[in-house]
């Protein structure tokens, strides 16, 4: 039965990640929290193992969207090389960072993460400011380390800092969009590496798992977000845009809720 979970959970990100426009690492942290808990997995190690894997899932859907991107000439590469090293050390320094703080700490900080951007979902809109000039180099590699450090901290491929920073960068929508799919795989590759390697020496991990990355998850998941990403996509063209937005946002104002509460306690 849990292969069936991590199937649905996975389906259910994959429709999300096609209808919203984002990765489904702000969906599928969440579940697999549900999922390892309601199987009486080690508490100390159910937030990261659920982030590790959803670090690893999201190599599989990056590859699939920005292949798909570029193939529209969405993917600004000369951006994204300069970004791509700073979003790999920040990764990797974002795993080592989660990996020190607690497990219950750690869950609250996603929740309060879900809620922030759900609200912006909710209430705020990204203003494209064409024609400015790119900003700089170190800018560009600064900004890389610090959405990579966040997203692998997070568990989700940075869409929802990647467009906004691009967009004040001055690219198009479109362009802000296909080069955050082609950043959110080296952040998902570096981070889920480095789950992978911090967890190795942790005793208490369920079989199945190479460090924070339960193996069965991944796959699973990765199937059937695969295969219905593209579900969701077709309805995205026939729902109105606003509100896919608004209800994407009020998913996530009840995953965060959820395990904000559950992370101090109240449920």
């Amino acid at each position: 039965m849990l292969y069936v979970w991590f199937v649905i959970a996975g389906a259910f990100a994959g429709v999300s990640a096609g209808l919203f426009g984002v990765g489904g690492g702000m969906i599928i942290v969440p579940a697999l929290v549900w999922i390892f808990t309601a199987y009486d997995f080690s508490p100390e190690v159910v937030t990261h193992l659920a982030i590790g894997t959803s670090l690893a899932t999201i190599v599989v859907t990056s590859i699939s969207s920005l292949t798909a991107h570029n193939k529209r000439g969405g993917v600004r590469w000369e951006v994204w090389r300069k970004m791509a090293l700073g979003l790999v050390i920040g990764s990797l320094v974002g795993a080592g960072i989660a990996d020190m703080i607690d497990g219950k700490a750690l869950q609250a900080i996603i929740g309060v993460g879900a809620l922030l951007v759900a609200l912006k979902m909710l209430f705020f809109s990204n203003k494209e400011q064409l024609g400015k000039p790119l900003p700089s180099t170190g800018v560009q590699f600064g900004a890389g380390t610090g959405i990579g450090m966040a997203s692998s901290i997070f568990g989700i491929g940075g869409g929802s800092l990647t467009v906004p920073f691009l967009n004040w960068a001055g690219l198009p929508m479109k362009q802000s969009v296909g080069t955050s799919a082609a950043c959110g795989l080296p952040i998902a590759l570096a981070g889920a590496a480095g789950f992978a390697w911090f967890g190795q020496d942790v005793v208490n991990l369920p079989e199945g798992t190479i460090g924070f990355v339960h193996v069965t998850g991944f796959l699973c998941i990765s199937v059937a977000s695969f295969a219905m990403a593209k579900v969701g996509a077709k309805l995205a063209h026939v729902l109105p845009a606003l509100m896919l937005k608004r209800a994407f946002g009020v998913l996530l104002l009840f995953a965060g809720g959820q395990l904000l509460l559950s992370a101090i306690g109240v449920i």
